[in-house]
């Protein structure tokens, strides 16, 4: 795990692990259901979008502490040199002496030189820059899972997308079904109706025909 804190190599591990992600998205796009536009692709999409915003937030950070933890060691060496030396060192020296390994014998020298008090502050001050390294180590190792769970994940996602749209697609079939059969219904009940209103007044002209004529008999007995 040190050789991913070397320059460059922070940014080789992330670029590999999105790239890892691109790849699994492409084939699982081949896959038939999966493919552009689908539900699973833009599910898949969405979640590696997310992750490579926070890798790329998390090697910003990374080169941040990188650059930080560069300039305070730059800034030690130089009073090292200048408690060895007396003198105040020039940025191209400081350089010189990091790039050759150097600067670890000035710090040697002064901690013999300035006693306890500094070899505490100084082994205090180390202790600092190796917990926040472990902190990103520990950030990554996590991101690592992340990715590696993203697959099952996203799996899994895409299956339960797969079922609602099929319920969706049986449900507004359904729909449909019932309001053609509704109208149907509609239909038949108009049509029931206007049958119902016939017959009511075919038995009326029927009675009619049948009691008036026995009405007019009864009528002219009378008379008579």
């Amino acid at each position: 795990m040190n050789d991913l804190f070397s320059s460059g190599s922070f940014k080789k591990y992330a670029d590999l692990k999105n790239q890892a992600a691109l790849d699994d998205m492409e084939s699982s796009r081949k896959l038939p259901g999966r493919g552009p536009g689908s539900s699973t692709d833009r599910t898949r999409s969405s979640v590696v979008s997310g992750l490579g915003t926070k890798l790329k937030d998390l090697m910003d950070d990374f080169q941040g502490l990188r650059s930080r933890m560069a300039e305070e060691y730059k800034e030690t060496v130089a009073r090292r040199y200048y408690t060895v030396t007396g003198e105040k060192a020039e940025e191209s020296t400081v350089e010189a002496l990091i790039s050759s390994g150097e600067s670890e014998t000035f710090l040697q020298k002064a901690i013999q030189e300035q006693g306890r008090g500094q070899v505490l502050d100084t082994i205090s001050e180390i202790q600092e820059r190796h917990d926040a390294v472990k902190e990103i180590e520990r950030g990554l190792l996590d991101l690592h899972q992340v990715f590696l769970d993203m697959a099952a994940l996203v799996e899994a996602q895409g299956h339960q997308l797969n079922d609602i749209e099929s319920h969706v697609a049986r449900a507004n079939s359904f729909v449909r079904r019932g309001a053609v059969e509704l109208e149907t219904a509609r239909e038949y009940q108009r049509s029931s109706r206007k049958w119902a209103c016939i017959a009511i007044l075919a038995g009326v002209v029927l009675v009619v025909i049948i009691v008036l004529p026995i009405i007019v008999n009864l009528h002219l007995l009378t008379i008579r």
